[in-house]
């Protein structure tokens, strides 16, 4: 493949035998964690370079000429760390170095990783979240999590604390890729919106692309959400146990074979579970929040969380870890009952060789997901969907300028089936491969960074190749201002069985791209492909409002040229499967961020427009919320800074709906045909809905959560915590046919215990 010859021309043709390189990885000196985001210098008599460590407190400075350097490691709150190095022809250094803490207080000093590292990468549309961040937020039950923590980014929209979504930059749900260590994760979130599947304890970093992003990524066309998480403790056995009205969960870690010093290797392990009982303990702690269901119950939800990793670590950088999970959730209404269970396992690589300045990594991973759903319409519904995945990376770092390359293999088996309200059924039974390769090339130029990137992406039962270019680049205009532009084509063949009309969102199933002929919206034109496609441009700027103030802003479209979703509606078996839609969505993004020793402010506002055209008409889609702000506060009190108190208002404006026409007898008429009388037959009601589509609005949706949390020097924490905090009556749902409402979650006080040791 041409692609492919470049790939590897571009990899190598910058390598000479008269050039070296100077790598290494950086960790905590005590407890054996990367150091990441942490800020790298590389000075010479000719020139000075500047780079971050990676997640894994990796860095490279390639195609060095011979001669004397100075590295320079910096990091907040440790003790600086400076080496001359006498570099050869040719000779590729590799050292690991151990950052201690620093016994100085830092006082008003003020040194920003994030800063850094905005200057030397584009960083469009990316947010990289640490657990410190999420666990700045006012937790649920004490357990701080992603889920709730996700919804606070700029141009993320959630539908709800029960059986919500997420909406990203008006993308759907099936619209973005969620990773957890390179396995495709189908449903991450629990039927009750707080908690999703991820234990905040053992994430290392989670990069959240909300559109442009580059080429490494593919078979969506929204959305990335890429979550890794850590090694286990490389120096002791520790751990950690905690419970809360909402759950309990237990965390485990250790070593097999301790890292010793700099240099060694080490193994270890890490595990960690969690258990809901809130179903039996809602009953008498919250038995006012029993709206949905019968009176007694308790709240419907229950989930079991599990996850191990083994992590092994050689002297020279080269990482080798095997991991596996199994989540498991289950919820009843009085409407809908529904169980689903996600299953899988994987392994990935890393290898630096001691006399190559490539580095190569990968991944094996399977993922299961299945789901079923029963109705008070005694309609089942059943999904099911396996992949299989492969992923070989590879990197170069050159002189101011770095190369990513590689290649991905999906497999994806579907079973699905569904009966709609006429009882008519649609199955589908499946497996296709995809096949793709990517190449991105990053180069500073002066104060410039440019990014351009391309990937092929294959689709066998499609039939169809798609070459999808991606570009970005920043310019450095000051030392506080930052201009950013990127942008792309994208594609997938996934799909979602979700509907807007379902009056509980709480069904997710999937099926692989139809193989049928489908017509372009409200025509009888076959379309050109049977794919989804989009494209993304993105601008912003970034800008240091002083040593401790940040802003960012930015204004994205996302043209959505061909969106494909099932006929739910389907009046007869001969009707087609699938229809088609166009779409677009556009908006503003502005976030504003202040960070000192003792307090963090973080406000984020969203302005976005979210519109569908199914030929016949335009229309908003039901996550079209056109105002969105977030407001996250955190202060740390105490000499020893034990306190924390923390507090997130979130303000929505009304989502839409379409509104009722009018009700209707759905007369059966295949028992009795033309005998059945319409005067004396009790038939249920039907719905007949208003001609435009999403016309009305619901009400505007505001909560307000606050925690207070103590730490205690012997490894104990408590952290009180009350959810909408002055009981909004936010609105969940209202049934059509008894014009009853139900809101979403009321206020949900709550104290969570922990104990790590």
């Amino acid at each position: 493949m041409l692609f492919l010859f470049l790939a590897s021309a571009m990899a190598w043709l910058p390598l000479s035998a008269q050039n070296g390189s100077i790598r290494g990885h950086v960790y905590d000196k005590e407890s054996g964690v990367p150091i990441a985001f942490g800020t790298v210098q590389l000075f010479s008599q000719s020139d000075t370079l500047g780079t971050n460590t990676d997640i894994e407190g990796f860095f490279s400075f390639g195609h060095l000429p011979k001669g004397h350097y100075q590295l320079l490691i910096t990091y907040v709150g440790y003790d600086s760390i400076a080496l001359d190095i006498d570099l050869k022809a040719g000779q590729i250094f590799y050292r690991q170095f151990n950052m201690a803490e620093s016994s100085i207080k830092l006082g008003t000093v003020q040194v920003s990783a994030r800063k850094s590292a905005a200057k030397s990468n584009v960083q469009i549309s990316k947010l990289n979240v640490s657990p410190k961040e999420i666990r700045a937020l006012p937790s649920v039950g004490g357990e701080a999590d992603i889920a709730q923590y996700l919804p606070v980014l700029p141009g993320i929209i959630s539908t709800g604390d029960q059986g919500g979504q997420l909406y990203v930059r008006g993308g759907s749900p099936i619209q973005n890729l969620i990773l957890l260590d390179g396995m495709t994760i189908y449903n991450p979130f629990h039927s009750i919106g707080f908690f999703s599947v991820f234990e905040t304890d053992i994430i290392r970093n989670v990069e959240v692309h909300t559109g442009g992003f580059g080429a490494s990524y593919g078979g969506r066309i929204s959305a990335i959400i890429d979550i890794n998480t850590r090694e286990g403790d490389k120096k002791q056995f520790s751990g950690k146990i905690s419970a809360n009205p909402f759950m309990g969960k237990i965390l485990v870690e250790g070593p097999l074979k301790k890292l010793k010093e700099a240099g060694s290797g080490s193994t270890s392990v890490l595990f960690t579970a969690k258990k809901s009982y809130i179903d039996k303990t809602s009953p008498a702690l919250y038995p006012y929040a029993e709206s949905v269901i019968e009176s007694g119950r308790g709240l419907p939800y229950s989930f079991t969380d599990l996850y191990g990793k083994l992590s092994t670590l050689s002297g020279n950088g080269s990482k080798a870890e095997i991991f596996g999970f199994r989540f498991q959730d289950a919820v009843d209404y009085s409407i809908a009952s529904l169980n689903w269970l996600s299953s899988g396992g994987g392994a990935t690589f890393k290898l630096v060789p001691p006399n190559s300045s490539l580095i190569m990594g990968g991944n094996v991973a399977f993922s299961d997901y299945n789901i079923s759903l029963q109705e008070e319409d005694d309609s089942p519904r059943r999904s099911r969907i396996s992949s299989y995945s492969a992923q070989l990376k590879f990197s170069y770092f050159g002189y101011n300028n770095e190369v990513n390359y590689g290649f991905a293999f999906t497999g994806l088996s579907t079973d699905f089936q569904f009966r709609n309200f006429l009882g008519v059924t649609i199955q589908q039974l499946d497996f296709t491969t995809e096949l793709a390769g990517f190449i991105n090339y990053r180069q500073k130029l002066g104060k410039l960074i440019v990014e351009p990137g391309l990937r092929i992406q294959m689709y066998a039962s499609q039939q169809k190749t798609q070459l999808e270019p991606r570009f970005a680049a920043k310019l450095n205009a000051s030392d506080h201002l930052r201009f950013k532009l990127a942008g792309g084509l994208y594609s997938q063949n996934l799909l979602s069985t979700v509907n807007e009309r379902d009056v509980v969102n709480l069904f997710v199933g999937f099926l692989s791209g139809p193989e049928q002929t489908i017509f372009e919206p409200g025509t009888h034109n076959p379309t050109q492909d049977r794919l989804q496609k989009a494209i993304h441009a993105v601008v912003g700027l970034e800008m240091d409002l002083g040593p401790r103030w940040e802003l960012q802003l930015e204004s994205y479209y996302k043209g959505f040229t061909q969106l494909i979703e099932l006929n739910r509606n389907k009046l007869s078996a001969q009707d087609p499967d699938y229809s088609t839609l166009t779409g677009n969505a556009r908006g503003v993004d502005l976030s504003l961020r202040y960070s000192s020793p003792r307090s963090y402010l973080w406000f984020t506002y969203s302005l976005g427009q979210v519109l569908r055209n199914d030929g016949e008409q335009i229309y908003p889609t039901i996550f079209d919320r056109r105002h969105n702000i977030n407001a996250l506060f955190s202060y740390t009190l105490g000499g020893d800074k034990s306190w924390e108190f923390s507090l997130r208002w979130n303000y929505g404006s009304p989502f839409p709906f379409t509104q009722t026409q009018g009700f209707y007898g759905q007369i059966n008429f295949t028992e009795q045909g033309l005998n059945t009388n319409p005067a004396t037959t009790n038939p249920p009601i039907g719905i007949l809905y208003a001609s435009q589509r999403n016309g009305g609005r619901l009400l505007p949706y505001h909560r307000l959560d606050v925690s207070l949390k103590k730490n205690f020097d012997f490894g104990l924490e408590i952290i009180a915590s009350v959810t909408n905090a002055y009981n909004r009556k936010n609105i969940f749902y209202i049934d059509r046919r008894t014009t009853k409402r139900v809101d979403q979650l009321p206020w949900l006080p709550s104290i969570g215990l922990s104990y790590s040791w």
